[in-house]
């Protein structure tokens, strides 16, 4: 919870300044304000990715799941299950992870940068397991 407002003041601090990760630099922010601006950017754009790959691994899932027998099958509501848990698992982590400032305005950074590290991670883990699924 706490991590969304987080992130939903970094966005209105962004909206309000009418500059968006397009405008700035993220090679070289120069205030943090924009390297804010730039992890937000980041995240979003795991975000996108991240989305994409969990429809095909569950697409692999489904797949799995049509060639199994009765009390076999289950390989989609796995990969739901663990795909909640890991939702609750990287906001968590990446909410303590930005107690290093807490109060601060580097505070929204750390943890926008930590949802882009931890949804990275979780994409590459999907696409490895679909690959496994022989699709």
């Amino acid at each position: 919870m706490r991590l969304n407002i987080l992130l939903i003041g970094a966005a209105m601090l962004l909206t309000a300044g009418h500059v968006s990760a397009q405008d700035i630099d993220c090679q070289n922010p120069k205030t943090q304000s924009d390297m804010t601006s730039c992890e937000v950017a980041r995240h979003d754009a795991a975000d996108k990715a991240l989305n994409e790959q969990y429809k095909k691994t569950r697409a692999a899932m489904v797949a799995i799941d049509k060639d199994l027998d009765g009390d076999m099958k289950g390989a989609e509501k796995a990969l739901v299950k663990a795909q909640r848990a890991w939702i609750d698992y990287r906001d968590a982590q990446c909410d303590a992870f930005g107690f290093q400032a807490r109060g601060g305005t580097m505070e929204p950074m750390l943890v926008a940068g930590c949802l882009a590290e931890e949804t990275d991670k979780r994409t590459k883990e999907l696409k490895e397991l679909e690959e496994t699924m022989g699709n």
